[in-house]
């Protein structure tokens, strides 16, 4: 975050150098676009709105400057303000409309899309009003997504959802979470024909979803390395082996409130760890082994599992950890499983014993 003194330090060697160089500033549009587009560089989103509206020197700066904004702050007329403001944001890279209240419309998409042809990174999330509308113009002018956030928006269909994944190729990072209409079997393998790039997905809570499209996706996304299936509550230990055997490089798994995974699909991930560990050594040795292997599994109200078959795992991924203030191997609501423990825990164990307490 840029201080208030930082700023008035830039600004003041700017207008230095223009002094310098014989510039006369007597009103807004005097000051060059260049040194327009550093000041916006320097202020609030909400300052940029306000002056893109002051002059036509503004307006070029914002045109030819801006890549990313949010409009999160705006929480009356947010619709409007889209429309207005699409037209003059060409270059966005990244948008952010994230609502507390839902106002966003599907005119106000469209306009992005008709705008906006280089954004890459665009969130959405909580859009109750949005129809399939939207993401049909998003398939038709927003080609360049890589990131994208739909979450809580459940008025998608999944035709409108897989028409997307062929025209936005390039999508890397997709969170469905509670898109519950749009995520079906049928959805999951358009994404895993279309969708090869995909690196994080979030399908919390779309319960309509089973094991084919899961194993549509692990063959279809074998960069996948974050997957969210909580609340997935149909998918079975088959999801989990299909991810295992084709998602080497998975790292973080969401698996609450599965019910009905059992020890085979936690026996399934550990043998994929010993089978790629020639892959890790590789790594161990270019000092990146914390990025290898799984480093965050959630197996929260998994009731069926067995101390044997979660120790198993943790065991194969060392950045799996159950220690307090590092639990990246969440068990919530499993009683059964208190016996599980990290590395640390046994390493902790072993330097007690070693050096026991003197005795009074």
């Amino acid at each position: 975050m840029v201080s208030e003194g930082e700023t008035r330090q830039e600004l003041n060697r700017c207008f230095e150098k223009m002094k310098m160089e014989g510039f006369v500033i007597s009103e807004w549009k005097d000051i060059p676009v260049e040194l327009l587009m550093r000041i916006l560089s320097l202020v609030d989103d909400r300052t940029v709105v306000i002056a893109s509206g002051i002059c036509s020197g503004w307006r070029d700066a914002v045109s030819l400057g801006l890549t990313r904004l949010s409009l999160s702050w705006c929480k009356k007329n947010l619709n409007s303000l889209v429309l207005s403001l699409a037209p003059k944001f060409v270059k966005l890279q990244t948008l952010v409309l994230r609502q507390d209240k839902p106002q966003l419309e599907d005119n106000a998409v469209e306009a992005i899309a008709n705008h906006c042809h280089e954004l890459q990174d665009l969130d959405l999330s909580k859009s109750l009003k949005l129809t399939d509308h939207s993401l049909y113009s998003l398939a038709r002018g927003c080609t360049s997504l890589t990131k994208l956030n739909l979450s809580g928006c459940t008025s998608f269909s999944d035709t409108a959802l897989a028409h997307l994944t062929r025209f936005c190729l390039k999508l890397k990072i997709l969170n469905l979470c509670g898109c519950v209409e749009a995520v079906s079997d049928s959805a999951l393998q358009a994404i895993g024909a279309n969708c090869n790039q995909l690196q994080s997905l979030n399908l919390g809570w779309c319960e309509n979803i089973s094991d084919d499209g899961v194993m549509s996706l692990a063959y279809g996304c074998p960069d996948l390395r974050t997957l969210d299936l909580c609340g997935c509550v149909s998918i079975t230990d088959e999801s989990v082996v299909a991810l295992a055997n084709q998602c080497v490089h998975l790292r973080s798994l969401g698996l609450y409130y599965c019910r009905n995974i059992t020890d085979r699909a936690m026996y399934s991930l550990a043998q994929s760890g010993v089978k790629n560990k020639h892959e890790m050594w590789r790594a161990v040795k270019k000092g990146k082994f914390d990025e290898e292997g799984l480093r965050s599994l959630n197996i929260s109200q998994c009731t069926y599992l067995t101390p044997s078959a979660v120790q198993a795992v943790c065991d194969t991924f060392p950045s799996l950890h159950t220690c307090s203030g590092r639990h990246s191997l969440v068990m919530s609501g499993c009683l059964n499983l208190q016996s599980v423990h990290c590395a640390c825990i046994h390493q902790a164990h072993r330097t007690h014993t070693a050096f026991p307490h003197p005795a009074h």
